[in-house]
Formats: C-alpha cells, structure tokens, sequence
C-alpha cells in the first residue's frame, strides 16, 4: 500500500466512514450537528459511538481519550480501554457507550485555571467536539474535545475559537445578505505553517539546556550561520528525508493534509506546510503535527526542536497562520480579475483592517510569550508593532473611495525572462512582504507572528473576533441604509481614512519604521510583560464578552495562566542557566586557567615568551568572574522573585532585570567558549551541532 490515496485519512472517522457505518438518519442528523450547531441526543449518541467503537478496534484500538487543549498550550488525554465488567459474571466486555463519547470527567485542579478552580475543587469535564474528525494513533481512538470546569467556564483554548467561529459565521451573514447571498456557513479557513529544527540525538543528550528547555542557552556562533544562504531550498539530507517520509505518511493516515516541506534558511531548520482547512480542523490538525513530528524525529535518531529561538544568531522558527474567509466554499477574501470594482472584497479587507488597527493589543498578545519574545524583530520575524501589508494595489484602491478617483483593473504582468525556450507565465500582482505582521497574499492574510511552539487557537481566536465585530458595525449600519451601495462606499472611505495608520508596505525592520509608527501612535508592545496588562483593557473585555467569546471571569483567569506561563518558563531557564554555568561552564573555564598557568611556570623555567598564555588566561579570568558574579545575581533574583505574590511586578522584574542578567551570563560564557579547547569544552558547540 504505497499509494497516498489508498492511506490518506484510514486512520480518521472521517465523513466517508460516517456515511458508511452510520445508519441514513443518524448520519444526517449528525451532519445537521456538524453543520448548523444542533445539539445531538443521547439515543444518537449510542449509534455514532458503537459504529465509531467498531470501526476504532478494527484499526488496532484498545482505549479512547477525551483529546483535549488545556491552557499549558499543549494537549491533555487520559486514556480509559473499551472494555469493562459485565454485572453478575465478571466477564470482560466491549463497552463504549454514547455518554463516553459525549463527555468525560478529567482532572480540573490540576490544569492551569487562573483561579477559577481552587485546588480542592476537582470536577471538571470534557465535552466530544464532533466537528472535528475522531482519529486513531497508536493504539487509542482520539476524540477532539473541549474542556471546562465543574461551573461551566472554560479551561481550554478550543471553546474560545468555536465560539468565536460562531460569531463569525453570523456577522458575515448579516453582512451578506446585502450582496444577495445566504451561504450556508461561513467559516474562516487556516493554513498553519509550521517551522521547526532536528538535531541529532546524541547531541541532544549532551546538552542539559536542549532536554530542559528545547533550546539553547548558551553558545557562541558557529563560524558560519546562514550567511551564503545556502541551506534555503537545499538539498535535504538523507536522515531529514527519512524523517520526512515518516512524518508524512504519519499525517496523512489520520487525515493531515500535508504539501509542502523544504530546508529554511538557518542550519538544521526545515518547514512544513498543510493544505486549507477550517479553522478548528486546522488547529487541532497543528497540535496533532508537533506530537507526530517529535515521534517521527526520535524514530529517526533525531530530535525535533519546537523552541521559537533554540540558537542564536541564525533565524528562529514561527508559524505563518494564513488566514481567508469561506461562504460556502466562495474566499471572500478573493480579490477576482477587477479587484476596484469587487466591493465584496473591498468590504472584508477593511474589516480585517480596522479591526486589527483597533485591537492591536489583542492580536499581540494572542502570540504573546516568553519564547516567541526572543524571536520577533528580526531574521524574519516581524516586528511586535503590529501593521498591515495590503501592497500598492489594494492601498490605492481603497484610497480612490477618499478621493472619488478612478483605479484602474491591475493587471498581471509577463515576466520578461529572456530565453525563449523557457515557459512564459505572469507574475502574481502584488509583491510580498516577509517582514510585515499581518499581510495581504493575494488572497489570504498571512500572520507571521506565532510562535513555532504555540497552539495557533489563540490567534485565531482573536482575528476571528476581531473581524467578525468589524463585520457587525458594517452590518448595523447597512441594515439601515436606504441606498446600499452608496452606504458601502462610506464605509470603505471611513474606514481607509480612520484607520490607514496600520497600512505599512515597506520594511518592518528598519529604525525610521520604528519612529514612523510613533509618530502614527500604534503600539509597540516590544514583550509579554509589557503587552499582557493590555488584555484586560475595558475596550478587550467589552469586545469579547459581546460576541460570547469569554466572560469577564474567564478573561482574568487567562490573564493569571499568561502571566504565571511567562514567570516559570524564564525561571526554569534561569535556572537552568545557574546550573550549566556553576557545574559546567565555570570548572571547564577554570579547569583551561589552570593549566594556562602551569604553562606560564614551565615556559618561564625554559625563558620562554608566556605574553600568548597570559593574554589568554586574562581574558578567561575575567570570564570567569563574569560568569560567577553574574550566575550568583541571577540566583538571587530568582530566589526574590520566588516569594513574590503580585504576578504583574514579578513579570516586571524578569523583564527588566532577569533576562538582562541571563544576558550577560550568557556573554561572559560565549566569549570563554572561544578560548576553551574543543576537548575542554563542556557540551556540543553551535559548530557541532548545526554544522
């Protein structure tokens, strides 16, 4: 079986096994569930659970979990088996019934609740999110789910992006319906690109910094980084095919739509890229991506980093979240062969732009972690001030509805290649832009902001709700129009004067860029610490409680789990940091001193030039010092900041004096390592390992 299409998706209860298994009423009652939100009895239940039981144990299933997203990022499961107890005999039976499916009851207490749930309140429950496809892997059937406590508030990261999905999908109708159209559903459609690094087992286990934190904390550059560009599109290597190869066959048996994957521009860096998918799919698709990726990367003597910066001085690694909006299978966010006269289009670009303008906060935070903090600004990553590619098309046309001017239809141009034997084709018709936040490509937006570790609900989460209350305004003000489509030549007009600040369509990383956008008065929220207290703004709390996203109690929980997340994620790399350095770092450094100056004793014995070994344990001497006042500093803020009990002045001070610190340990220690013999040196080297 080596062809794609007999395997794709075996492992999925996916539409084709339902119409299959399911009995012609069940399953259309089911779709009716999946399609319009109807809620399923318990006596349908039964019949979708004992079809997905059978089919589950004939694909090598003996257990079931409630597959579900809790706010760590990650994803949980507890794992019952299908069999139980039979009453008076004491036999084993297969038993799965339609409550099984339909809800859980995990743990609460012991997932990240921002105080909702004190630690004694137990109770919690996971509820069968049909939505999204069951699937097999290993030996268990899989059921995506969302998560909530005893009291019904939610606990996890999928119940916000349905409902905001909800939100969406009825303020687009409303809207649409103006245009003579009622799809069925609109639903925004994500493309989650997914970057990530290997590197060799061996390596990993030599590096205590790699295996606690996923990334590296210290190293000085390798002697050559991405410089000649060399690694982008490369050849792939053997042992990262194979992993590949793998990883590929892995997602598609349970229904990933896999495309595309290729070297990225830093050593040891690679990409993959899925196909289209609803935005639900898409994200509990993602999460199923980097548990599969680290399985495949270990299978193949490699592991899989998933750190936004696990090096320095070479790019780090995100997710490129492309994001459009379907009704009915239609991209309204299709620009068609006369984009100045599409004011559909038109319409959902300024509603993308006004909202992104008016909650620039949100769609900061919704990547807003201590990891991702250390990627943004650079190496393509864009910067933390968020603003919008739409290229000089789209600009200028929007800019005719201020003015009354007339916009010619762009038309794509032949590239003039100049070698007849080579096909003629045209260019796409606006340029695209790597350093923008949130830009316009062609006809989808692309967010470069993620953060390669992070759970892409979030962010979904808000440019859901931010579009869909964009949306709403439009709708409130057409719903009264007497003359429609002058009343959406206004809006297109207000909405490109109100809010053209957040249209930048030139390079994000330079210093006049940064002063531009001052001057234009938009954020720049430069990292978590800074950015979180934002979340809680009225004008936040006013936006998401409107659209039924979250409550205001559910909000301050967030807020709690966010702040907590950052504190213990630098803490544990302080930490760590303290550790390499006293253990390690430091006995090698002084351990290379030592025999400098044995050296010095014997050349001098001999009248000898000692001016080299004396340069040298100079320079280390004083690294040594640095290290070991700086690791002592560290120490002691980390113990300080252990005893705080208000979390925005304990983020504060690893912000503005934790991270600073670990800075400087971290430059005392490069600069030794490039003095301490190979043979001396504690761990692999940025040399070894990516070279």
């Amino acid at each position: 079986m080596n062809k794609i299409t007999e395997y794709f998706g075996t492992m999925v209860f996916n539409d084709t096994v339902r119409k299959k298994m399911l009995p012609p009423e069940a399953y259309a009652s089911l779709q009716e569930t999946i399609e319009n939100g109807r809620s399923l009895d318990i006596s349908l239940a039964n019949v979708i659970a004992a079809a997905m039981k059978e089919w589950a144990i004939e694909k090598g299933a003996t257990h079931y979990t409630h597959w579900f997203q809790p706010m760590t990022g990650i994803t949980a499961e507890k794992h019952d088996s299908f069999f139980s107890l039979e009453k008076g005999t004491g036999r084993i039976i297969v038993d799965f019934s339609g409550k099984d499916l339909i809800t859980s009851e995990p743990d609460a207490s012991s997932f990240p609740s921002g105080g909702l749930r004190a630690t004694f309140e137990a109770r919690g429950c996971t509820a069968w999110d049909p939505t999204s496809d069951a699937f097999v892997k290993n030996d268990t059937l899989y059921i995506p789910s969302a998560f909530c406590s005893y009291g019904g508030e939610c606990l996890d990261r999928k119940t916000p992006l349905l409902r905001s999905m909800q939100a969406l999908d009825l303020q687009a109708k409303r809207l649409l319906k103006h245009f003579g159209l009622s799809p069925h559903r609109v639903i925004p459609m994500v493309g989650g690109e997914q970057e990530y690094f290997l590197v060799d087992e061996d390596v990993y286990h030599l590096r205590e910094d790699l295996k606690i934190t996923g990334k590296t904390l210290f190293g000085a550059p390798a002697p050559k980084g991405q410089e000649l560009d060399d690694h982008y599109f490369g050849v792939i290597p053997f042992k990262v095919k194979n992993f590949m190869t793998t990883l590929d066959r892995e997602l598609w048996m349970r229904g990933i739509p896999a495309k595309t994957e290729h070297n990225e521009a830093a050593p040891c860096q690679y990409e993959l890229a899925p196909i289209f998918t609803d935005c639900n799919r898409a994200t509990d698709q993602n999460q199923l991506t980097m548990d599969i990726m680290k399985k495949a990367a270990k299978e193949n003597g490699l592991r899989c980093l998933l750190a936004e910066k696990p090096f320095n001085s070479v790019n780090g690694s995100g997710k490129h979240n492309n994001w459009s909006l379907s009704a009915d299978g239609k991209n309204l966010l299709d620009p068609g062969k006369d984009m100045a006269s599409n004011k559909l289009f038109l319409l959902m670009v300024c509603a993308v732009m006004k909202g992104v303008d008016n909650y620039q906060d949100l769609i900061r935070i919704s990547v807003a972690t201590a990891g991702n903090d250390l990627r943004l600004g650079g190496y393509e990553a864009p910067p933390a001030i968020i603003s919008m590619f739409l290229g000089n098309r789209i600009t200028e046309t929007l800019k005719s509805f201020v003015n009354g001017s007339s916009v010619a239809a762009g038309e794509s141009q032949q590239l003039p290649l100049g070698v007849n034997v080579l096909p003629q084709f045209a260019n796409d018709g606006e340029d695209r832009n790597r350093t923008s936040p949130f830009a316009f490509t062609g006809n989808k937006f692309e967010f470069r902001m993620p953060g390669s570790s992070m759970s892409i609900a979030m962010c979904n989460t808000v440019i859901n709700t931010v579009v869909a209350e964009s949306l709403c305004e439009f709708a409130d003000i057409l719903d009264k129009a007497d003359n429609v489509d002058a009343s959406i030549n206004s809006i297109i007009a207000n909405v490109y004067t109100s809010h053209k600040r957040i249209i930048f369509n030139g390079n994000n990383y330079s210093k006049a860029w940064v002063e531009e956008a001052q001057r234009r008065g938009l954020l720049n929220l430069s990292n978590t610490a800074m950015a979180l207290p934002h979340y809680l703004d009225s004008k936040n709390i006013a936006l998401l409680g409107k659209h039924g996203i979250l409550n205001e109690k559910e909000m301050f929980s967030r807020y709690d789990v966010m702040l907590d997340e950052y504190c213990k994620t630098i803490n544990v790399d302080g930490a760590t940091m303290v550790h390499m350095a006293r253990r390690q770092i430091l006995p090698a450094v002084l351990a290379y001193v030592n025999e400098l100056c044995n050296s010095v004793s014997n050349k001098e014995a001999r009248l000898l030039s000692t001016s080299v070994e004396l340069s040298i344990s100079t320079v280390l001497n004083d690294c040594a010092t640095s290290i070991f006042e700086e690791s002592e500093a560290l120490s002691a803020m980390l113990e300080s900041a252990s005893v705080m009990t208000n979390k925005e002045e304990r983020a504060e001070l690893f912000a503005e004096n934790v991270i600073p610190c670990m800075n400087r340990l971290r430059e005392a220690a490069d600069k030794a390592e490039c003095y301490v013999p190979k043979a001396m040196w504690p761990f692999p080297t940025y040399t070894e390992i990516l070279l």
